[in-house]
């Protein structure tokens, strides 16, 4: 169970330290009066530092090393 869960940091810890954030499109209303409804596309971003990569990374590697000594 701890290897499944080690390689499963590792992989996330990756994957933050390759791409440091996504964005994703959501539509808002601007205007609600009735019958006429504006909206427009809002563009938000998500970010995290590149060093929590790194931790998550170095966290998985103990968990998996750790499992494999425990025997």
């Amino acid at each position: 169970m701890n290897k499944t869960v080690g390689l499963i940091l590792i992989v996330v810890g990756i994957a933050m330290l390759i791409w440091t954030g996504f964005s994703y499109t959501r539509k808002e209303k601007i205007v609600d009066a009735g019958p006429i409804q504006i909206s427009a596309d809002k563009e938000k971003s998500v970010n995290w530092p590149p060093y929590a990569g790194g931790i998550i990374l170095v966290a998985g590697v103990f968990v998996f090393v750790a499992s494999k000594n425990k025997r």
